[in-house]
C-alpha cells in the first residue's frame, strides 16, 4: 500500500521550470533514495513536499490525503547541521514534541527512545559546542523520529562528513528505520549511498525535472559495498545519470 503519493507535481519560479509533471509513489515504511545531476532540483522537490513552497500544479497526498501540516506529521532533516545552539541535546530532540503540543509523560517517553536509538544517552544534557560532527547528526536524526513522523525526508544529511564517519551514520539511520517502520524519502548525489540504504531509486532528469526511471533494489541487507552484485547494481544507477 502507498503511503505518498506524488501526481503531476509542477513547481515554476517565474518563467523557470523546474519541476515538469513528477509522479510517483512510495510505499508505506519504504526507503526511497532520489538521485539526479546537480542542480535538477532535488531540493526544491522535498520543499515542495514539505509545502515550504506552493506548488503550480499536481498533487502530493499522504494516505489518500492532501498533505496537510496540521495532520500529517513531516520530519525534514537537511544538509547543514541543525541543532539550536541554546538547547541541550534532550532540549533539541524534545522541540518538535514540544511544537506539537505533547503531553509531557509522552514527550518524555519519545524523547527518552530517540535519544536511546541514537546512542545520545551519555550526552543528553551537552549543547551543540560540545559535540562531534557525526553526534550533531544524530541529534537531528533523533529530534526527527521523535514525532514518529509519518514522513522523513532527508537532504543529503551526511555529504558534509567523511566516508567513515558516513558509513556509520548510514548504518545507524537503516536500524532506526527498522526499528519505526518510517517511511523515507532520501535525496542524495552519492550514487553508491542510495543503492546502499535504498529499496527503491527514483532517478531525475536535469531542468526541466522529471523522472527518468524507477529502480527497485532487491539487494538482501546487510550489503557489501565490494560485492559484484552491489557493484553492479551501482553501475546501472550510475549509466542512467551518465546519459542525458
Amino acid at each position: 500500500m502507498s503511503r505518498v503519493d506524488v501526481v503531476n507535481l509542477t513547481k515554476r519560479f517565474g518563467d523557470l521550470l523546474v519541476l515538469d509533471n513528477i509522479s510517483f509513489s512510495v510505499g508505506n515504511g519504504e526507503f526511497l533514495c532520489i538521485v539526479g545531476p546537480t542542480g535538477c532540483g532535488k531540493t526544491t522537490f522535498l520543499n515542495s513536499l514539505a509545502h515550504l513552497y506552493d506548488i503550480d500544479a499536481g498533487r502530493i497526498t499522504i494516505d489518500g490525503e492532501d498533505v496537510d501540516l496540521q495532520k500529517h506529521s513531516i520530519a525534514y532533516i537537511m544538509q547543514e547541521y541543525s541543532a539550536m545552539s541554546w538547547l541541550t541535546v534532550r532540549e533539541n530532540i524534545e522541540f518538535g514534541l514540544k511544537i506539537r503540543k505533547v503531553p509531557k509523560d509522552v514527550m518524555k517517553r519519545n524523547a527518552d527512545e530517540a535519544i536511546e536509538l541514537v546512542g545520545l544517552s551519555k550526552f543528553a544534557d551537552y549543547y551543540p559546542n560540545q559535540l562531534s560532527a557525526s553526534m550533531l547528526q544524530r541529534v537531528a536524526i533523533g529530534r526527527a523520529f521523535a514525532v514518529k513522523p509519518d514522513l522523513l525526508l532527508m537532504d543529503e544529511p551526511y555529504g558534509q562528513l567523511d566516508i567513515d564517519l558516513r558509513f556509520q551514520l548510514e548504518d545507524e539511520l537503516l536500524k532506526l528505520w527498522q526499528h519505526t517502520h518510517t517511511t523515507v524519502i532520501f535525496i542524495t548525489h552519492n550514487i553508491e549511498e542510495a543503492v546502499y540504504l535504498s529499496e527503491k531509486i527514483l532517478v531525475l532528469t536535469n531542468k526541466p525535472t522529471t523522472v527518468k526511471a524507477e529502480y527497485s533494489n532487491e539487494l538482501p541487507r546487510p550489503r557489501d559495498v565490494t560485492d559484484p552484485a552491489f557493484i553492479d547494481v551501482r553501475n546501472k544507477i550510475t549509466d542512467l545519470i551518465k546519459w542525458w
